[in-house]
């Protein structure tokens, strides 16, 4: 309390979670729907990685892991080439932006590719199915599903401390 004005310290403090629109840019926590944005946008850069990483290591004859690291390589790169579009649309300088897609992905990516190759590796035949094979499509919506699930509550988290997609939103 301000004792010389009579009013509390709150009262001249933002609520950020009464004048926010929801993309969790102050501290007071993030809507589950914006943290679902987040991670759908993180899932899409890593299911194109992970896709393109598959077809290019099975067209080219590369072994499961040589696959694996290219498929996991790729999902980093997509997934931080659509956040560096968003931020560089916004006119932010190239260094930055990239600064930023880093802060605001990385653990994300981690996760999701944790979890989404996790999946593979474990579910029995997944790592041998060939793309013409139901197998390895079903196993891959699957674990992109998990990893989506998986991932939400990571985002979640980021973005109500106002790290992770918090910092994209910043630029928007």
């Amino acid at each position: 309390m301000d004792h010389a004005h009579g009013h509390s310290h709150e009262e001249h403090q933002p609520d950020h979670r009464r004048h926010g629109n929801g993309h969790g840019h102050g501290h007071g926590g993030a809507s589950w729907a914006t943290a679902a944005r987040a991670t759908l946008h993180c899932l899409t850069g890593c299911a194109v990685g992970e896709v393109l990483g598959m077809v290019i290591g099975t067209a080219l004859g590369w072994g499961n892991v040589a696959t694996t690291i290219l498929a996991i390589a790729l999902a980093f790169f997509f997934g931080y080439a659509l956040t560096l579009r968003g931020i560089l649309a916004a006119g932010v300088d190239l260094r930055t932006a990239v600064r930023v897609a880093l802060a605001a992905d990385t653990l994300s990516i981690a996760v999701m590719e944790l979890i989404d190759n996790g999946v593979i590796v474990l579910w029995p035949g997944a790592m041998d199915a060939h793309l013409s094979e139901a197998l390895f499509w079903i196993a891959l919506a699957i674990s992109l599903a998990l990893a989506f699930v998986v991932t939400t509550p990571v985002n979640k988290w980021m973005i109500g401390r106002g790290k992770g997609h918090a910092v994209v939103h910043r630029y928007h």
